[in-house]
C-alpha cells in the first residue's frame, strides 16, 4: 500500500496520518478483531477516497485548514468504505477479501455483522468530532442512506434475468459513486473551496465513482484471482449481473437464457461458459467505453477547477484508475 501512496506525493505523509487514525479509530478490548481489522484496514487498500479528499482540499492552497480535522474526516470516508466492504461480504459468503481471509470467513457471519456496524458507528463518532454543527453531518447521514439504498437495489436485482442497464446504474449510482461524490466535495468544501468549485467537485466524484465501478466489473471478467484479491466471477455466481454482461445480453440474450435461468445452481463452470459469452459479444468492450465515456467527462470537469498542484494529481489519478488492472 505504501508503494500505491507513491502516486500522491503532497498527500503520502498526510494519508499516512489517516491510517493511524484509524488504528486508533479500530481500539477495541477483542485485540484479535482489531489486529484483524487493522491488517484489513491495510492490507491491499488504496485509500482512494480519501486519497481524492486531501486533493481536493488542495484546490484552495492558501486558505486557512484545520489539518485535524482533514485527517478524521478522511479516515471517516475510508472507515464507512470498510463497513461497505465487510457486509458486502457477508452477503456474498466470499472468502476472500484484499486478498486476505475476509472477516465474515474468518470469524463467522455473526461477528462480522457487529464488526461492519461497529465501523459505521466509528464513522459518525469521526464526522461529528470533525463536523458538528456543520450541514455536512446532515449531507453524510444521507450519503450513507444513499450507499445502503444502492446495496439494497443490487439486492433486489439478483438473479433478475430481465434486469436493464438503468437498474444497473441506479445501484452503482448509490453504492459506489455516492462515496466517490462525498470524499471530493467534501474535500473541496472543507478545503476552504468556493461554491462553484465545490460543485464542480461533486461532479467530478459522481463520474470517477462511475467509471470506477464499471472497470471494477470488467476485471471481474478479464483479471485472475491474485491479480483481484477476491474469487473471479464472484458477481455473477451471485446473481449480480453488471455492465459488460449487460451489454452483451443485449447482443444475444438467447444464448445466455440456459445459464442464467439455473440462478443459484448455476456451477463454476457455467459461470466461465457465461464469461466466454461476454467477450464473444462484446460485453467487456461496451463497459470500457462507456467508462471511458464516464472517464473523459471527469476529466473534462477537472479541467475547470482552479490551477494547484492537488489538480494535476487528480487528473492523472483519474486516467491511470481507468487503466488499472487490480
Amino acid at each position: 500500500m505504501l508503494s500505491y501512496w507513491n502516486n500522491y506525493p503532497t498527500i503520502q505523509k498526510k494519508l499516512q496520518t489517516v491510517c493511524l487514525q484509524i488504528e486508533e479509530q479500530l481500539t477495541v478490548r477483542n485485540k484479535e478483531i482489531q489486529n484483524t481489522l487493522i491488517e484489513f484496514s491495510q492490507a491491499g487498500g488504496k485509500y482512494l477516497r480519501p486519497a481524492l479528499f486531501l486533493l481536493f482540499a488542495e484546490l484552495a492552497p492558501h486558505s486557512k485548514k484545520d489539518e485535524k480535522q482533514l485527517i478524521q474526516i478522511a479516515a471517516s470516508i475510508e472507515l464507512l468504505h470498510m463497513a461497505t466492504l465487510i457486509h458486502d461480504d457477508i452477503i456474498d459468503d466470499s472468502p476472500v477479501r484484499r486478498g486476505n481471509i475476509s472477516v465474515q470467513a474468518h470469524y463467522g457471519k455473526d461477528i462480522a455483522v457487529y464488526t461492519g456496524d461497529l465501523l459505521f458507528t466509528e464513522f459518525f463518532d469521526l464526522i461529528i468530532k470533525a463536523m458538528n454543527g456543520s450541514k455536512f453531518l446532515e449531507i453524510n447521514a444521507q450519503a450513507m442512506k444513499r450507499l445502503l439504498l444502492g446495496e439494497l437495489d443490487q439486492m433486489h436485482t439478483r438473479y433478475k434475468k430481465n434486469e436493464t442497464i438503468e437498474d444497473y446504474l441506479q445501484s452503482i449510482n448509490g453504492k459506489t459513486a455516492e462515496l466517490f461524490w462525498l470524499a471530493c466535495v467534501e474535500g473541496a468544501h472543507f478545503g476552504g473551496t468556493d461554491h462553484a468549485t465545490e460543485k464542480l467537485a461533486g461532479q467530478i466524484g459522481h463520474d470517477i465513482g462511475i467509471a470506477f465501478q464499471v472497470n471494477d466489473d470488467i476485471l471481474d471478467y478479464t483479471a485472475d484471482s491474485n491479480q483481484l484479491n477476491k474469487p473471479i466471477l464472484e458477481d455473477l455466481s451471485q446473481g449480480v449481473y453488471t455492465l459488460p454482461l449487460l451489454f452483451a445480453k443485449q447482443e444475444a440474450p438467447e444464448a445466455f437464457r440456459p445459464y442464467l435461468e439455473k440462478k443459484e445452481t448455476i456451477s463454476y463452470e457455467d459461470a466461465k461458459q457465461v464469461a466466454e459469452l461476454v467477450i464473444i459479444y462484446q460485453g467487456v468492450e461496451k463497459a470500457k467505453q462507456f467508462a471511458l465515456e464516464y472517464t473523459k467527462r471527469a476529466l473534462s470537469t477537472i479541467e475547470q477547477l482552479p490551477d494547484s498542484q492537488g489538480k494535476q494529481t487528480i487528473y492523472q489519478l483519474t486516467k491511470e484508475m481507468l487503466h488499472r488492472t487490480y
